[in-house]
């Protein structure tokens, strides 16, 4: 009995204080209701249970593109999409969390009947609701020592669990996706927002980064495919092209037009048409290539260019960098080159 007159009285704290915001925000959404929506702003309100994975699935529309406020309080969330909506976003999908974490200003009725209001005002938003059974919200709650925001002294982790989702029913009652993460791995989550995330039938853009570097310095950390061409005919050792870069006609030329390099070149293209498409179906949003040769001025630095480009003909989004181009370079003017 007195679990219930607790939960009750908790109720009625939630509701009244809630009232004038929702107030707030109603008139808010119908002072703007004239205003054409032309940017193609898309919303994603995420929410759902404490401990399903919500941090893990922002984290993931972030590395797809999207622009990610966590914990937005909800009398904040007409203005943040009406902010959104007049600035020039670098993301055509912002994702916001809003959940129990707002405490006494979280009421999900409110946030539910707002979200329609929106909606009718010409806001595109979307609600995607993350959850999971009890026994895994436990169970992941013990593994990692965390508090949930409902539970305390007097409300135990099966209490607050239980009051949560009561408490979010009419969210999960208008949304537009409901995942269950219960007996999902965290990249099968990552393939199910991408789905989500991804607009207008197109898949998320990945991002190739063609990197040269000299081996003499070590590998780029951060490299997913690492090739080595010290094996190429090294401009090094012309008369007039040592002082140059891989930037230049001439080395580029000395490189690029020997019979070695064209079919190297050939290859690498056709293995790299046939990699990156599974790397892009396997959710990755970023690939590096390292191209390495001794120092990371000539060869490396031609080839690297010359992929990039290739992968650009390709129709993927890839860039060309040089790590040790002006390291090298800096060597020359100060007479510190030695063989290579």
């Amino acid at each position: 009995m007195c679990k219930r007159k607790f939960t009750i009285k908790r109720a009625l704290c939630w509701s009244r204080r809630s009232a004038s915001w929702v107030r707030t925000l109603r008139s808010s959404l119908f002072n703007t209701a004239i205003r054409k929506r032309g940017n193609g702003l898309r919303f994603l309100l995420l929410t759902g249970m404490s401990g399903a994975g919500k941090t893990l699935a922002a984290r993931y529309m972030e590395d797809m593109g999207a622009f990610c406020v966590d914990n937005l309080p909800p009398m904040m969330m007409v203005k943040f999409m009406e902010a959104c909506e007049t600035t020039a976003m670098r993301s055509s999908v912002v994702a916001f969390a809003v959940d129990v974490r707002s405490g006494e200003f979280f009421d999900a009725q409110a946030v539910s009947k707002l979200i329609r209001e929106a909606q009718g005002v010409g806001h595109r938003i979307e609600t995607v609701f993350i959850e999971a059974s009890d026994d895994v919200l436990m169970s992941r709650y013990k593994e990692t020592r965390r508090e949930h925001p409902l539970s305390d002294a007097q409300v135990s982790l099966t209490e607050a669990i239980a009051q949560e989702r009561e408490r979010l029913q009419p969210l999960r009652e208008v949304a537009n996706y409901v995942i269950d993460t219960s007996g999902m791995k965290p990249r099968q989550l990552q393939k199910k927002l991408q789905d989500i995330v991804k607009t207008d039938g197109e898949s998320i853009p990945l991002r190739i980064e063609v990197m040269s570097f000299g081996f003499k310095r070590g590998l780029p950390r951060q490299a997913d495919l690492v090739y080595d061409v010290r094996f190429l005919p090294n401009p090094f050792y012309i008369e007039g092209l040592g002082c140059q870069s891989g930037l230049d006609e001439d080395v580029r030329s000395f490189v690029m037009d020997h019979p070695v390099t064209q079919e190297f070149m050939q290859k690498l293209t056709e293995l790299l048409a046939f990699l990156v498409p599974h790397y892009r179906e396997e959710g990755k949003q970023r690939l590096m290539i390292g191209i390495g040769c001794t120092g990371g001025q000539h060869r490396s630095v031609a080839i690297a260019e010359a992929i990039a480009k290739a992968l650009r003909e390709l129709k993927y989004e890839a860039t060309a960098s040089h790590r040790d181009l002006e390291i090298e370079q800096a060597r020359w003017k100060n007479g510190a080159i030695i063989d290579e």
